[in-house]
């Protein structure tokens, strides 16, 4: 009855050993399940984690790309703002220049051009030997500058009637111009006119003012353009 007893002990012994053995064997295999499953998952879980950072360093890139092509546009055409600038200032400075230069060419011309005075003797209008040394020497411009033209006043001093003074100064402005055409300038370029006493230089009523008053004045005409 007892070795019954002890045997029967021993059978039950030896089942709860293995039920205790294959219960911790199954725990065992299910924590590696639960761990490799964990493994399994960690990827898929990180992977929307990892995606918008991507996404985001993209965008960042195409932006700053997209803000350099702007900042490059802009230094494009403010450089060549700045160079349409320059060359239209340069242009500008050009034209001045060359109205300066043109307009300091024709002040010195016309001062070549001018003629003294001439001045007469008392209800004369013969050219004294004074007034045709002036004449010789100031008709050379008006051979270099042909296309100038020339206009010779006579005028006279306040003493006789006004008609007479008026065709005693005309025969002296054609004195003048008759001598300037024997020097070789045109008729045509060379036009008379006769003031009488209505212009005296000098508004004086003595021989000092009628002897500046009795002359014959030169006036030069550019080209017509």
């Amino acid at each position: 009855m007892k070795k019954n007893l002890l045997w029967i002990g021993l059978i039950m012994l030896a089942a709860c050993l293995s039920v205790t053995f294959l219960t911790g064997c199954a725990k065992k295999a299910s924590i590696k399940e639960e761990a490799a499953v964990t493994q399994q998952q960690k990827p898929a879980a990180m992977a929307p984690a990892v995606a918008p950072v991507a996404k985001e360093d993209r965008e960042a890139r195409e932006r700053a790309l997209r803000e350099q092509a702007l900042r490059d546009q802009a230094a494009k055409e403010a450089a060549e703002r700045a160079a349409r600038e320059a060359a239209e200032r340069a242009a500008r400075e050009a034209a001045e220049r060359a109205k300066e230069e043109a307009a300091a060419r024709k002040a010195a011309i016309l001062k070549e051009l001018q003629i003294p005075d001439v001045h007469f003797d008392f209800d004369k209008y013969n050219l004294k030997p004074e007034a045709q040394a002036i004449l010789k020497a100031g008709a050379p411009a008006y051979l270099k500058y042909t296309e100038y033209k020339l206009v010779v006043e006579g005028h006279c001093d306040e003493r006789g009637t006004v008609e007479y003074n008026l065709a005693l100064g005309q025969k002296r402005a054609d004195e003048a111009a008759k001598y300037l055409s024997d020097l070789g300038i045109q008729k045509d370029r060379i036009k008379t006119i006769s003031y009488g006493e209505e212009m005296p230089l000098d508004k004086g009523h003595d021989e000092a003012a009628w002897a500046k008053n009795r002359r014959a004045h030169f006036v030069v005409f550019p080209p017509v353009k």
